[in-house]
């Protein structure tokens, strides 16, 4: 998926005019957002042959709810520049293990020593002042 500057001047119209000074063009962060697709690399993992990693990652973000990012893929696909089916997939396998009682779990209620409190008779675990007679 490496696009070529004869292939980016054909979609170029498809990308909004820059404002003030560009850091990295935006042949090199197309190329960089391809890069990233291609090979399912983390942000902080593209080589710095592309730039900084976080103002493409920006620029990406911003294209992307722009709907910038739709209108090159598309273009870029009936062009035939590449040949990919363009999805969307999150996975995500995080695992956060939460105490019982914020599960919904019911409550062990048979053992519980407050249930048959007049046949057990007073609680041996709790500490009670007793008044005797004497005074």
């Amino acid at each position: 998926m490496e696009l070529t500057r004869k292939q980016f001047e054909k979609i170029e119209h498809l990308f909004p005019k820059p404002r003030g000074t560009l850091d990295i063009e935006h042949y090199d962060a197309m190329r960089a957002i391809l890069y990233v697709a291609e090979n399912g690399c983390k942000w902080r993992k593209l080589p710095k042959e592309y730039g900084n990693w976080h103002t493409i990652y920006t620029r990406m973000n911003r294209w992307s709810k722009s709907g910038v990012l739709d209108r090159i893929f598309e273009a870029l696909q009936k062009e035939q520049l590449i040949k990919v089916s363009v999805m969307v997939v999150s996975l995500d396998s995080t695992c956060v293990k939460v105490h019982p009682d914020g599960t919904g779990a019911l409550k062990k209620l048979e053992n519980s020593p407050l249930e048959k409190h007049e046949e057990v008779g007073t609680p041996s675990f709790i500490w009670l002042p007793r008044m005797t007679g004497r005074l």
